[in-house]
């Protein structure tokens, strides 16, 4: 138990020190533990992996079947709640990960402080959305090659693409590490070029269409419907999807009570600057009834991003724009294999999945977990088929909600373990960095999360086009619900465990935390220093 001596003052520096050697060596529940992961991740990896690894074709491509749907302000709007959802999400999963850098990040801290059974249903389906995702991501970027090319088979990209992917896999998380840090430079400087060359176009300082400004906020106009609004939900929360895989990386950073903190600030610029200011562009450039928003052909040609610069009259920068679009959707593919490797493997250790997917090479690979995750990238190659499109629908239904269910589980774990320290005694004030909106942020980003699951169920039934209720469509969108609720109720019969939640002084808090060593400065409150810690909040 942590000794509680009074707080210190703060004077203007941190001269607190982290006791980083975890309490005990084995965890509670932990059955199977072979070899360790590598702590090769630097700090710059981590900020980069915040700021850009999930900026891919959820951002580009399919912002414009959400514009078609709901409109350019339904767009902000709902991306905005999403991204705020995410940043309270994110710091409290930061929290969370520089108290407990375990393999297995939030699905572990959904076991050890909410409940097992859920933590499993949780575990398998985010494993399952990144499996499915990834042969879903290898045919993005295929196509993406008819934008130049479509003489070319599409069987021959996606080969190039699943070889050079098992290539990074042979250099492990510093692979990883090393391809994101240079992917998501390419794509934070095509955002930060789109807003630029976006204003010039409003501004009619290229082309013949003059002065923009506003214009299609007006006509055709700012929302569609309450449906289509609703709709833009599904698109965000799958565009964000990803966001959280820092916390994953905790078991594998250098420094994580520096490098996780850090970088799930940068969440907040990232949802501002590459979201955000991105989508209220290019909404003010193309509106939402334009037909080639619906597609056909390459899917970067339903690009809102392309179809701007094209109306410009820009004739070089389409082909640029969309090589960063095939470059970020395999940046997306890269990081499937982290996310679904490391969460089998942490699941495997606990008894949730098969004992041999525990393995741990020397170097640190989760070498079973990779071979099964390349594995389903095999599938990407049905996209060949008649019925290939079809199969793929079904196939991310798996994946459609379960981010959703993820990141409430994650609030909901930090709100658990915070009720756990107070009724085990444990000081906060020893706790290495805290969310700075506490446990009513992550309380608010559970409640977040429930509306962002009601629109999501309420545009699966009523679809934005108008179309009656139809069970087909309806599970194609909403099909990860009932896979979740089979799941923990087949492990909760499989357990014999009954329990509803793990109780507060029955939480297993001791094992693998890190603390201070002595309690931190305590920053006086003050209205002068109020701007500064907003600030220091999201910096």
């Amino acid at each position: 138990m942590a000794s509680t001596p009074p707080a210190k003052e703060y004077d203007g520096k941190d001269n607190t020190a982290v006791d980083t050697q975890p309490h005990d060596d084995v965890e509670v529940g932990i059955t199977h533990k072979q070899g360790d992961l590598k702590r090769d991740l630097r700090s710059r990896h981590m900020q980069m992996i915040a700021i850009g690894g999930a900026i891919g074709a959820g951002l580009f491509v399919g912002s414009g079947s959400a514009l078609h749907q709901g409109g350019p302000a339904s767009l902000v709007i709902c991306y905005s709640i999403t991204g705020f959802m995410l940043l309270l999400t994110n710091l409290a999963l930061a929290e969370m990960a520089v108290l407990y850098p375990v393999n297995g990040a939030f699905y572990t801290y959904i076991v050890r402080f909410v409940d097992p059974s859920w933590g499993f249903a949780c575990g398998w389906e985010y494993a399952l959305s990144w499996l499915t995702v990834l042969p879903f991501e290898l045919i993005a970027a295929s196509k993406t090659i008819q934008f130049w090319r479509t003489d070319i088979h599409m069987a021959v990209w996606v080969t190039v693409f699943l070889v050079a992917l098992i290539i990074v896999q042979i250099f492990g998380v510093r692979g990883y590490g090393e391809v994101e840090f240079v992917l998501s430079i390419i794509k934070i400087t095509a955002c930060v070029g789109f807003i630029i060359l976006g204003i010039i176009i409003n501004c009619g300082g290229v082309g013949d269409q003059g002065y923009l400004g506003a214009h299609t906020w007006y006509d055709p106009g700012a929302f569609t419907n309450f449906k289509g609004f609703c709709a833009v939900f599904v698109v965000a929360a799958f565009a964000f999807g990803g966001t959280e895989m820092v916390g994953l990386a905790a078991a594998e950073s250098a420094n994580p009570a520096k490098s996780i903190p850090t970088a799930s600030k940068q969440v907040f610029w990232r949802i501002a600057i590459f979201y955000v200011i991105n989508l209220f562009i290019v909404g003010t450039l193309v509106p939402y009834d334009d037909p080639r928003l619906l597609g056909g052909g390459a899917p970067t040609a339903a690009s809102p991003f392309v179809l701007a610069i094209k109306d410009a009259g820009i004739k070089v920068l389409p082909s640029i724009f969309n090589a960063v679009i095939t470059i970020s959707v395999l940046s997306v593919a890269n990081s499937c294999t982290f996310g679904s490797t490391r969460t089998m493997q942490a699941m495997a250790e606990r008894g949730h999945a098969p004992k041999f997917l525990t393995y741990i090479d020397g170097k640190g690979r989760p070498l079973w977990c990779v071979l099964i995750q390349l594995a389903f990238g095999l599938l990407a190659y049905i996209g060949e088929s008649k019925k290939g499109g079809e199969v793929f629908d079904w196939l991310l239904a798996l994946s459609g909600l379960a981010f959703l269910f993820v990141w409430g589980t994650i609030c909901l774990a930090h709100a658990r373990m915070r009720a756990g320290f107070s009724a085990q005694g444990i000081d906060l004030s020893l706790v290495p960095y805290k969310t700075p909106f506490g446990v009513w942020g992550s309380w608010v980003g559970v409640a977040l999360n429930g509306i962002c699951l009601i629109a999501t169920f309420y545009s699966s039934l009523y679809p934005a086009s108008g179309a009656p209720p139809d069970a087909e469509a309806f599970f194609k969108s909403f099909l990860a619900g009932p896979i979740i609720l089979f799941l923990y109720v087949g492990y909760k019969v499989y357990s014999r465990d009954w329990a509803l939640y793990v109780k507060s002084h029955e939480m297993d808090l001791q094992t693998g935390i890190t603390l201070l060593d002595e309690p931190a400065p305590v920053v006086p409150r003050s209205w002068k220093n109020i701007p500064m810690q907003i600030i220091h909040a999201v910096v």
